[in-house]
Order: structure tokens, then sequence, then C-alpha cells
């Protein structure tokens, strides 16, 4: 079992939007993220859950994996899941897994626990 944590500070998710727009989001988000995820604090949070993902996985945002290789969903009750790229699905074999995504007092937090099989 492996677990992820992340925190981001809504502003600076915001600060970026506002720069960058469009552009910023493309870099961490697909399309179906973005229809999901419209204001900044669920953009923060998504951002957070793609860094606590990589960091259970235990390799980080990085050639291994990056942020188009993790894809967040949402369930019929509006729970936060994820699944992974196919390329990353043949490095990172994940039997189940459980994420949650909080924000408040200006913070977004992710938590991820993983249960991996064994290789």
């Amino acid at each position: 079992m492996k677990i992820g944590t992340d925190i981001t500070v809504i502003s600076r998710i915001e600060k970026s939007i506002d720069k960058f727009g469009k552009k910023f989001l493309d870099r961490f988000l697909d399309e179906s993220e973005q229809m999901l995820s419209t204001k900044a604090e669920s953009i923060a949070g998504y951002w957070a859950s793609k860094e606590a993902i990589s960091k259970a996985l235990g390799c980080g945002i990085g050639r291994e994996l990056s942020f188009h290789d993790i894809i967040i969903y949402k369930d019929s009750k509006n729970a936060p899941h994820f699944k992974l790229s196919q390329k990353a699905q043949k490095i990172h074999k994940i039997k189940s897994s459980s994420l949650s995504i909080a924000h408040d007092g200006g913070f977004a937090i992710a938590v991820v626990i993983l249960l991996q099989t064994r290789i």
C-alpha cells in the first residue's frame, strides 16, 4: 500500500490562470477535466491530486509519469477517482485506489491511497 498527499495554494493557481488562461490549464488537464473543474478551487484540487498520485507511485511528475498520464473523473455521487494512461498502466500496476480532494482557507489538498499488484 502506498499513500501520497499534496497541498496547493489556490491563489497561485488563480494567478497562473489569470496570466496564461487555457494554455496553463492545457498543461496539466485534458478537456474532460477542464469541463469538470471550472473554479480555481477545483482546479487547484486537481493539481494537488495529480501531484499526490505521482508521489504515491513513487516517481513524481516527470519523464516516467506526466500530468496527462493521470485523468481525474467523478462518479455518479460526484466522488473523485482517477485512471492512468495505457502507457502509465504498463509501468504502474494498481489493484485499487482511493482519492480524496478538499479545499478550504485558501488551500486545496489531495490524499491518495494505492494498493499495487506485485510485479
